[in-house]
């Protein structure tokens, strides 16, 4: 098979070994691998103190060894092969299979794909000629290009800038936005590797949730929070229906006691998502899910779509979800269904109860139609190449 050109991936799996933040670069990186990219994932501690979390002691260190093994074993599992490194910025060195070419493997580098903007964009990375800036946090993203100048910078180190944001991209989002050519485009969901699974017998709907990411952002006076703030309305939920509602909680400001007093049932995320395997089955386990969205995102209409709730729906699990403005790009109704209130929630819940085989098929249909990494990625390819009338050798 003739390779079509190479792509570097900087990602996040390293520093956090947990299965849903893997899958959201592994998508990526298999997906292009299967369109005939030659894909190197690489990921830089930056130069931050104790930039990795390990799993077995519950803290961040310096050591990125448990990182590493997770890495192997995940790559491996995947079939994506050896072709990663990391570079440990204390010790200035790369480690990983790697290790020993990192600079004669991304001397020939055609574009860069830097998701979720998570790694410097070094020396020996600025000739690569398309470096691809991928925003896949938005309003938040822009608002701290917007206060932080040396954001700005650190983005306008690459030139192209995709984002999960199509409010964002087409200017409808209720938001300042930094004068930067963005372009659309959703999360690629490897469907070689997400396979829709037998519905379960219960009705359990679940969601994994991080309460509080990070610390919420105020311009022009307006607030841009977390999940937190977006779950306030829905606390009461599980009162309002009979389904099971399974939160696969993480942050320690999360008010766990007074969820389960409302009636969720809520279990660890850190240990639902130790893997990618147990992230995969916990998603199969569920009738759907049942989501919120950060508060940030619903309050600039963003357009943002989950990279979860589409490996929900590739499982063949509808999506109840809370609307952030996707209705204009992603058919809505069967299989995904959106609310802007409680009583939005409530019967979207209850419409996936009555029919889940024919809502679970729908779900398939839209993650084949729209989330599907083959059409997903060869179009933003495209558009990275149109946006700057670039045109890179092919090589056989």
């Amino acid at each position: 098979m003739a390779v079509r050109g190479k792509i570097i991936v900087l990602g996040y799996i390293v520093r956090l070994p947990f299965g849903g933040m893997t899958w959201h670069h592994l998508n990526y990186v298999l997906g292009l691998q299967a369109l005939g990219y030659e894909v190197i994932f690489l990921e830089d501690s930056d130069d931050f103190d104790d930039p990795c979390y390990d799993p077995s002691i519950g803290r961040m260190t310096d050591d990125p060894a448990a990182g590493l093994r997770y890495a192997a074993e995940v790559f491996k599992r995947s079939g994506f092969g050896d072709a990663w490194a990391y570079w440990r910025a204390s010790a200035q060195e790369w480690l990983g299979p790697l290790a020993d070419r990192v600079a004669e493997e991304i001397a020939d580098a055609d574009i860069l794909l830097n998701v979720s903007g998570v790694n410097p964009v070094r020396p020996w990375l600025r000739d690569i000629p398309i470096r691809v800036y991928l925003d896949t946090d938005p309003a938040f993203q822009q608002i701290r290009m917007l206060k932080e100048p040396e954001r700005q910078s650190f983005v306008e180190q690459h030139n192209r800038f995709i984002t999960f944001g199509s409010g964002i991209a087409d200017g409808t989002a209720t938001l300042t936005v930094p004068d930067l050519p963005w372009i659309f485009s959703p999360q690629p969901v490897a469907l070689d590797h997400w396979r829709p699974r037998d519905l379960p017998k219960d009705s359990t709907f679940t969601s994994v949730l991080n309460w509080d990411s990070y610390r919420t952002e105020t311009w022009n006076g307006v607030e841009y929070g977390m999940k937190s703030a977006s779950f306030r309305e829905y606390v009461d939920l599980p009162q309002r229906t009979s389904a099971q509602l399974t939160l696969a909680l993480s942050g320690s400001s999360a008010p766990v006691s007074v969820l389960r007093e409302k009636g969720w049932t809520v279990v660890s995320g850190p240990e639902t998502t130790r893997s990618t395997a147990s992230y995969e089955d916990f998603l199969a386990q569920s009738l759907a899910e049942f989501s919120v969205a950060k508060h940030g995102y619903v309050t600039a209409r963003t357009g943002w779509f989950s990279e979860r709730s589409a490996c929900y729906l590739a499982t063949g699990r509808p999506v109840v979800t809370q609307s952030t403005g996707f209705e204009t790009w992603l058919p809505v109704g069967e299989g995904l269904l959106s609310f802007h209130d409680l009583e939005g929630a409530v019967e979207g819940i209850e419409a996936v109860r009555r029919d889940p085989a024919r809502h679970a098929a729908s779900a398939v249909e839209i993650a084949c139609d729209v989330f599907d990494a083959n059409k997903v990625l060869t179009r933003m390819i495209d558009d990275i190449m149109a946006s700057g009338q670039a045109q890179y050798p092919k090589r056989s």
